[in-house]
């Protein structure tokens, strides 16, 4: 590799990891080795790429423009070199973002077949219900669920299904306080609402081809997904949910779910890539993967 690769591999890796030591470990290089041609390559361009502290390293401005270019400029040489070794060969590091709830329940499950079939891959996964940089913080594909249009629309993407949202609430509310017949009653139960990825206090709803939108009473804002479910299935109020979410309480009677005849817009699932239309091959993979393993909708 050359010296102008190896700077540009190593700054990714760094900037990537958030870490020298790590990159270090990874590239099977010293620390010092790593900060010596960060430092080079920072000298060579005439810029700060990297702002280094005693507990952690953030980009400047040039080192996240660096940064995007650096990782595309190795994903063309990567695929120029798997184009030669074939699929079976794939190997690096995947760092991949994801809701708490839905990764756990919907794409760890999926990644056993994918990472037996590619044992030189490693998956770093990132889970949090907040929504990341891709940039900033290295992150290859994120999952990403929503209604309506996606907002990173100059990222590539692609729409592996949708999935189902339901209306739940523990049987012991429903026997307190009633079971909602129409969306209309909503406005006199308790609700519990989550930030960001679905939090919103006018829910909408399909019925007999006439939408109706309801302004519910939010008892409860709660974030993550799974403070959602632990506060309905402890009978604090109705809340909303994806069926696969939800599909455990649903199956074990901790939640029920109402207003069946009333439908809510599904959410829709994206893998999201900051590498533009043309990722890597590794990429490309995984997202194949996850769009034939968990892309039905439900």
């Amino acid at each position: 590799m050359s010296d102008r690769w190896q700077e540009m591999a190593v700054f990714v890796r760094v900037a990537e990891s958030g870490s020298f030591s790590r990159a270090a470990r990874e590239l099977k290089l010293s620390q010092p080795s790593v900060s010596r041609i960060v430092g080079t390559l920072e000298a060579r361009l005439g810029t700060t790429l990297l702002l280094r502290t005693t507990r952690s390293i953030s980009l400047t401005e040039a080192g996240t423009l660096y940064l995007e270019r650096a990782r595309y400029l190795l994903a063309e040489v990567e695929e120029a070199e798997q184009a030669t070794r074939g699929v079976d060969s794939l190997h690096g590091v995947i760092r991949l973002a994801m809701p708490v709830l839905y990764g756990t329940r919907a794409v760890i499950p999926a990644l056993a077949t994918f990472l037996a079939r590619h044992p030189d891959l490693r998956v770093e996964m990132i889970m949090s219900d907040t929504r990341q940089n891709l940039i900033t913080d290295g992150v290859d594909v994120a999952i990403r669920l929503g209604v309506g249009s996606l907002d990173d629309s100059t990222f590539g993407a692609r729409r592996l299904g949708v999935v189902e949202r339901l209306v739940v609430a523990a049987p012991a509310y429903l026997s307190a306080r009633g079971t909602p017949a129409s969306p209309a009653d909503l406005a006199r139960h308790d609700c519990i609402v989550q930030h960001g990825l679905f939090g919103r206090e006018s829910w909408r709803f399909s019925h007999n081809q006439t939408v109706t939108s309801v302004d519910v009473s939010a008892k409860l804002w709660i974030n993550p997904a799974s403070g959602v479910l632990g506060a309905a299935v402890a009978g604090l109020g109705i809340a909303l949910a994806t069926r696969v979410m939800a599909g455990e309480e649903l199956r074990t009677g901790q939640l029920t779910q109402v207003l069946k005849p009333h439908r809510l817009d599904p959410a829709e699932v994206y893998a999201v890539f900051p590498a533009g239309p043309r990722p890597s091959a590794r990429i490309r993979a995984i997202v194949e993967h996850l769009g034939a393993s968990i892309g039905t909708p439900r």
